[in-house]
């Protein structure tokens, strides 16, 4: 169960990760409650990424992950690509999808819902163009992903991962390459899903959206320093302490916001 006996969407147990020789994740328990927008946020090297991936099966760690209270190496793969939905930083590894039209690259994201081999149905159909629509995207459906922008590209991959209409998004850096109004644009897709029931975990760099978000995951060398509330005050001194004071969170019309100290 979570921090506020809220079912857990995800839920991490003495959760450990080694790149290389290194250490990145130290036995981190962590519950992240179901239909709330959780942000990981913590200076460079915090190991936020390496989290995020290990969360989603991506990464091999030590410890235990389970998705809806069932240990996620235990739910059939097929069954995992239908309830967790992934979007990776900026596109990584998406190179060889240069050739694809955008609306086959989003109709990728709903390969889990169809029959090997089988051609797209009519919800696919659907779910993919709600999805283009809702990032703005739809209108480039017949070009290459590889002439696209790096903002309008981010904006694609968006919709692939919201086409799979999981229960459980992750998004690593998913404001990459955006202005501030498709940035906004994003905020509005989270408020919506979280309104509809799902989950969103999100890693950003860009604290004042990152304060915005349900619950704040602060993290420093690979632990969890803080999960609280984004109003609560003990998670303001736990972000203005993993940037060693150089910052400081106020509340500016309504909204919290870091600035400069």
């Amino acid at each position: 169960m979570s921090r506020d006996d809220t079912p857990a969407a995800l839920e991490a147990r003495r959760l450990s990760a080694t790149l290389g020789v290194t250490e990145v994740l130290h036995d981190i328990d962590l519950a992240l409650p179901s239909a709330r927008w959780t942000s990981i946020v913590g200076p460079n090297g915090a190991g936020k990424s390496t989290l995020l991936k290990a969360l989603a099966g991506l990464l091999a760690h030590r410890g235990e992950v389970r998705l809806f209270g069932e240990a996620q190496d235990k739910v059939p793969a097929r069954v995992r690509a239908r309830r967790l939905s992934w979007l990776g930083q900026s596109g990584t590894g998406e190179g060889s999808a240069d050739d694809l039209m955008v609306y086959d690259v989003a109709m990728l994201g709903r390969l889990p819902h169809q029959r090997w081999l089988a051609a797209p149905g009519e919800a696919d159909r659907e779910a993919v163009e709600r999805a283009l629509r809702s990032t703005q995207a739809w209108d480039w459906r017949d070009r290459p992903l590889g002439q696209l922008s790096g903002g309008e590209r981010q904006r694609v991959l968006l919709a692939r991962a919201l086409a799979v209409e999981a229960e459980v998004l992750l998004m690593d850096e998913p404001l990459a390459n955006l202005d501030p109004p498709h940035q906004a644009d994003w905020m509005q897709i989270v408020r919506a899903l979280v309104a509809e029931g799902r989950t969103v975990v999100s890693v950003l760099h860009e604290l004042p959206m990152a304060l915005a978000a349900d619950e704040l995951v602060v993290m420093d060398r690979g632990r969890v320093v803080r999960h609280g509330g984004c109003d609560d005050p003990a998670t303001h001194a736990a972000l203005e302490q993993v940037f060693d004071h150089r910052i400081r969170v106020h509340r500016v019309a309504d909204q919290w916001i870091a600035l400069p100290k």
